[in-house]
């Protein structure tokens, strides 16, 4: 049955769940209303959308599910407008990485009957709907957050829905939800930023921390280059848990520190085996809240035309690069040469193609 989607907010997000309903459900009608014209008018040249909107109107009103796809912030101001359009059998979604303050505003406007939060742990380090692609929420996990109110009817028909374009559905309450990615997203940010902010303030004055912090410190703080706004946002709406968390990993390097001032040798081994153990017992099957990399690492020689070659047999295999370069730093890497990837099948197969060349390759 044709069904009518309807999406506030068409950016990374949006525009790729978007395009990922086009793809898998082609009969279905898409609309969308964004702040931005010309990206309503790509959606709708590229066929993503059929009905572009100028603002939160009549269109809205017999679709069976609409995304909130806009940043946190603007959110609740958007619900407000949309309550009088929302039917009886509509399903209400967003798709923003805190749910408590989009909850407790649903909860104030009576439409519990028809929200399941959602939060799709995937993205890029590219913004807007130019750069959205329907495989983007593929094999990550999607958080369902359903209101205490939503029929199970309505939560198994989403939890199909979001099973049939490929992501990975797993349901939480609100709260539980906004402490664990607290933890494992929001936090990392942090310190990804607090790290990178403190090379800064004490580097010397001819920079050479900055110039020789190559390799693994740029790998640990990528996440750092994210929108500045984005993670305002996000540490504004997640606080409380943010706060409580930062103090509990206080607690965790104030150890390290007197592990380190007294000399602790069997302190010191347990922090780092116990983290390597953890670290490598993660899955690598699905993404998770922190865009994985896709990289391998090789030795060259270092000759002339050495890294034109590479490139020519990866080209002509079909296999895209996104970033390739020689690694000056190589603490923390094995191999003179990373090349990066857009994906996890495009390394594997470039990592077997350099083997058979006879280059020693690592793979990460």
């Amino acid at each position: 049955m044709t069904k009518k989607i309807g999406f506030i907010g068409l950016g990374l997000i949006g525009g790729s769940i978007a395009k990922a309903i086009r793809q898998y459900y082609p009969d279905y009608e898409l609309l969308a209303f964004d702040k931005s014209k010309e990206t309503l008018a790509l959606a709708v040249q590229e066929g993503t959308i059929q009905t572009s909107c100028s603002s939160i109107d009549e269109n809205f009103r017999e679709c069976s599910y609409i995304f909130l796809c806009a940043p946190i912030a603007y959110n609740t101001a958007y619900l407000t407008q949309l309550k009088e359009y929302i039917h009886p059998g509509c399903i209400l979604t967003d798709v923003g990485s805190v749910k408590t303050s989009i909850h407790e505003e649903i909860i104030r406007l009576g439409l519990e009957d028809n929200f399941i939060g959602g939060h799709p742990m995937a993205g890029s380090e590219k913004s807007g709907f130019v750069n959205s692609k329907p495989v983007l929420i593929e094999n990550a996990y999607y958080i369902l957050t359903p209101s205490a109110k939503v029929k199970e009817e309505k939560v198994a028909e989403y939890k199909s829905f979001v099973e049939s374009l490929k992501a990975l559905p797993i349901i939480l309450d609100y709260k539980e939800h906004d402490y664990i990615t607290g933890t494992i997203s929001h936090l990392p940010h942090i310190i990804a930023s607090s790290l990178v902010n403190f090379v800064r303030d004490t580097d010397t004055e001819n920079e050479l921390m900055k110039n020789l912090a190559a390799g693994g410190f740029k790998d640990i703080t990528r996440i750092a280059s994210s929108s500045p706004v984005m993670w305002q946002q996000i540490c504004l709406k997640n606080q409380e848990n943010i706060s409580r968390i930062l103090g509990d990993y206080i607690e965790v390097l104030k150890r390290a520190k007197e592990s380190v001032d007294e000399g602790a040798e069997k302190d010191l081994y347990s922090l780092f085996e116990s983290s390597k153990d953890y670290r490598d017992s993660m899955p690598n099957s699905s993404a998770g809240p922190i865009k994985k990399l896709f990289a391998v690492y090789c030795d060259i020689i270092d000759e002339a035309g050495g890294i034109a070659t590479i490139a020519t047999i990866l080209a002509s295999n079909n296999i895209s690069i996104k970033n390739i370069g020689i690694v000056h730093n190589r603490e923390f890497e094995e191999g003179v040469l990373r090349i990066e990837f857009y994906d996890e099948s495009s390394s594997a197969k470039a990592a077997e193609l350099l083997k058979k060349y006879r280059y020693i390759v690592y793979e990460v």
